[in-house]
């Protein structure tokens, strides 16, 4: 007789639903998982983002080094070399430019003494507003810039670590050479390092090599 008063009490407790305490500790607990959930996925989506910048700052340079060994014609002018111009003014923009001036002379970064072999190249390896072609100019967005770039040639000089005393970068890729010309303030260098960096926080690092290396996750930069 109890146990069927028992059952007949804890059937009408069932259908009485939940008590205020327990769907408050209910919806506790959703709320921090929420919580969790909605925090992880913003920060995976800071990175991924930050991530996929680099690659496509990675991916320029590689068209340059395309269009620079395939000896795009730039301007009606043939034998120019293509590159990607960095400077400290600009950090949220970089620019795909011809390196179509000054015309072939034996000063040049590619030297001839004959300029108008059929082989001689213009350009200095250097951007230079209002004279090389700009091909485009990529604003990064998302609050990434390229918050700093450094060159190496035994030692490394920055735009803002180390000495900081570097106001631009340039990396230039010219036929029929397969080397990276790398210059920053007129100097040839061997290595340059590029800092990819959000607002939101968290850094990336390409690195280009005077070999033709660029890797878009290198494991720092001085």
């Amino acid at each position: 007789m109890e146990s069927i008063f028992f059952r007949r009490g804890l059937v009408m407790r069932l259908a009485n639903g939940f008590t205020l305490i327990e769907l408050m500790v209910v919806l506790a607990i959703i709320g921090v998982i929420m919580s969790v959930v909605l925090t992880g996925q913003s920060t995976f989506n800071k990175t991924l983002i930050l991530q996929n910048t680099a690659y496509d700052i990675a991916l320029t340079l590689r068209n340059a080094e395309t269009y620079g060994l395939g000896s795009r014609a730039a301007s009606a002018i043939s034998n120019s070399g293509y590159g990607v111009h960095f400077g400290i003014g600009t950090p949220g923009f970089l620019t795909l430019f011809a390196d179509i001036y000054p015309a072939p002379s034996l000063f040049s970064c590619h030297p001839t003494s004959d300029a108008s072999a059929p082989d001689a190249q213009p350009g200095d390896c250097t951007y230079t507003e209002g004279q090389d072609q700009k091909v485009t100019e990529y604003a990064l967005g998302n609050g990434i810039t390229v918050s700093d770039f450094c060159a190496f040639n035994g030692d490394w000089s920055c735009a803002h670590a180390q000495d900081g005393s570097l106001s631009s970068l340039d990396i230039v890729f010219a036929r029929p050479n397969p080397d990276t010309f790398i210059r920053a303030d007129g100097s040839s260098y061997m290595a340059a390092c590029l800092v990819v960096s959000s607002l939101q926080g968290g850094e990336k690092y390409i690195f280009v090599s005077s070999s033709g290396e660029i890797a878009a996750n290198a494991s720092s930069c001085p």
